[in-house]
């Protein structure tokens, strides 16, 4: 699975179509909540030499709305070329299905947010020929939940504020929050919420916390994460173990043999060295090899 922020935020929409009708009310727009919902092709490329894909690409059903296709951006920056590119995927879902078109576009950032709600215009000064607004869901505008009823009452939503809010300050209290609503929530419907967060921090310090929190109960938790988790652990063991019997035997270890050691997370390659350990008299006997 590619740990990507940028996937999370427009993939969680693919597991939880029913997410944009929450979304949309937390936005102030209202859309009817869906009846069904219905992945896509993401290609929007033409018979031409211009590769063009859209994020995630849905048709949802309404009850008594009928039905329209949510095109949804994953945007971590500025990028300029969004201001051709967007109305082309608006234009072309329109001319393709023949239905109403929503563009969602998710954001981690403030700067970016606001640099993606403003509508783009194509035509002249005096007359714009079309004005494509952008829906925008971001640190500005999504919920802060702290509270574990409330994030029990919408997992998805919850998750995808967590997701919005990574660089908050608060966001320690939040992912705890998230968590504890996890916890007494079947595996079915708590493996994709650990990872889509999991992936939805990427290498932000706060990923370090929710793969801490993940961990307070490993017996639950049966996702990628986890089981990530418990390997590391298990490595930190044998290290552990390592160094303790280095030690006993006497054999001295630089700065540098010591963070090699610490920082390895290979199981088996920390159980040979153990081995050799045993009857080494040297720490290159130990790495030996390597």
């Amino acid at each position: 699975m590619v740990s990507s922020p940028h996937e999370a935020m427009h993939r969680i929409f693919q597991e939880y179509p029913g997410l944009f009708s929450r979304v949309s009310e937390v936005l102030g727009v209202d859309i009817p909540a869906p009846t069904s919902a219905i992945a896509l092709p993401t290609d929007l490329t033409e018979a031409r030499p211009v590769e063009r894909r859209v994020d995630t690409l849905l048709r949802i059903e309404t009850e008594h709305d009928g039905p329209f296709v949510l095109a949804i951006e994953a945007q971590g920056k500025k990028d300029p070329r969004k201001t051709a590119s967007w109305p082309y995927y608006v234009s072309y879902l329109h001319n393709r299905y023949g239905l109403p078109i929503l563009l969602l576009v998710v954001c981690q950032d403030q700067a970016t947010a606001e640099w993606a709600t403003r509508p783009i215009s194509i035509g002249v000064r005096q007359w714009q020929t079309l004005t494509l607004n952008p829906l925008v869901a971001g640190p500005h505008n999504m919920p802060v939940i702290t509270d574990v009823a409330e994030a029990r009452k919408d997992l998805a939503l919850a998750t995808l504020a967590a997701i919005t809010h990574a660089d908050n300050p608060d966001v320690g209290a939040i992912l705890k929050t998230l968590s504890a609503a996890l916890r007494d929530t079947p595996e079915a419907i708590a493996d994709p919420i650990v990872e889509l967060t999991a992936q939805g921090l990427g290498n932000r310090p706060a990923a370090q916390q929710w793969r801490n929190l993940v961990a307070v109960d490993t017996s639950f938790y049966k996702s990628f994460i986890s089981e990530e988790i418990r390997d590391e652990g298990r490595a930190e063991g044998q290290a552990e173990s390592l160094l303790l019997v280095l030690e006993a035997r006497g054999i001295t270890l630089a700065d540098e043999a010591r963070e090699k050691i610490t920082s390895c997370h290979d199981l088996q390659l920390l159980r040979q060295w153990l081995n050799r350990a045993a009857t080494a008299a040297t720490i290159e006997e130990v790495f030996a090899g390597e």
